[in-house]
């Protein structure tokens, strides 16, 4: 396929660029695949297609305050995102700066700490701290807001760009369709709940660039999928996912038959999904991966239709949009 199939027009103006004032005031979109209809809603409203026979599962990565600042012996300032801990006190990192680096340098975090450039790897840098991360991240660091939001990340968002069942910490990007969830819409589901963790890592936001959309290699992310929810999947009618991340975690247990590990699986059309039923989602950005995905699940043309109505009736769109469910 190619790439310019999953290409669209979205008005700037509909990209969100704060979160509602409640977390559950988002519209959802249902794309009914039964039916082939289309039907508008309020967040809240899912609790209806939900079922005593289904499972629900979500995403617990807890997303890291990972974008840090960090300054030469110059002065000179540069952003840095941690992507990856590789071990002990040393991270795989994206830098941004217009000047060029030295291995081996020393870069200052705040005030009292020093990380060294150990080497460079593609477009990552390889730091080592001289102190634990963790803690310098929860003092000195700031949420990794996409870029398509263009503003700085701010206090609101250490909570907002945070699912209210965060739990295990890792990754650098949240799982945005479970953003939407409440503790009282969840306490309020009608069927089991159940967790799994794939840490969502720099992929999420790697753009597609083959023009053949098979060519496209993904980012590795790790992933752990608990046995109670592998055994409530197996008794379970029907599986629903919140968010592609989970997707990807359980079709990849399915396909590599391990509950544990790195997952690179790409899903586009024509894949047959092998766990997944029906997903809660957001909308996602042309030529994106995640777009594929969804694709693959309720059919191009379908998504493509629901996309430009969503568009004509002003969903907001991406992390901090509106909702869509594909049942």
């Amino acid at each position: 396929m190619e790439l310019s199939e999953f290409d669209y027009d979205l008005p700037k103006e509909l990209i969100a660029q704060e979160p509602t004032k409640e977390r559950d005031a988002s519209r959802l979109l249902v794309l009914d695949r039964a039916k082939e209809g289309i039907s508008h809603h309020e967040f809240p409203d899912i609790l209806s297609y939900l079922q005593p026979e289904d499972v629900l599962i979500l995403n617990d990565t807890r997303v890291l305050p990972a974008r840090i600042r960090l300054y030469r012996e110059t002065g000179a300032k540069i952003d840095a995102l941690l992507v990856r801990n590789l071990e002990g006190n040393t991270w795989s990192a994206l830098l941004d700066t217009p000047r060029k680096l030295k291995i081996g340098e020393d870069l200052r975090v705040g005030e009292e700490a020093l990380t060294k450039i150990i080497k460079r790897e593609k477009e990552h840098w390889v730091l080592e701290f001289d102190q634990p991360v963790g803690p310098l991240m929860n003092k000195l660091g700031k949420m990794p807001l996409p870029p398509y939001i263009r503003r700085e990340a701010e206090q609101k968002d250490l909570d907002r760009y945070q699912t209210v069942y965060a739990k295990n910490e890792g990754a650098i990007a949240a799982p945005t369709a479970g953003l939407h969830f409440t503790k009282e819409i969840l306490d309020k589901v009608p069927c089991p709940i159940k967790t799994l963790t794939l840490h969502v890592g720099i992929g999420t936001f790697k753009p597609v660039k083959c023009e053949k959309v098979e060519d496209h290699v993904m980012h590795s992310e790790w992933y752990e999928i608990p046995p109670d929810t592998i055994e409530a999947i197996e008794k379970a009618t029907r599986t629903v996912v919140v968010g592609t991340t989970t997707c990807r975690a359980l079709e990849t247990w399915r396909q590599k038959g391990s509950a544990s590990g790195w997952s690179d699986i790409f899903l586009y059309p024509p894949y047959q999904f092998r766990v997944v039923d029906a997903l809660i989602t957001n909308f996602h950005l042309p030529k994106s991966t995640l777009l594929m995905l969804i694709s693959a699940l309720a059919g191009k043309e379908r998504v493509f239709e629901a996309y430009q109505e969503a568009i004509e009736r002003k969903y907001r769109f991406f992390s901090y949009g509106d909702a869509m469910f594909i049942t």
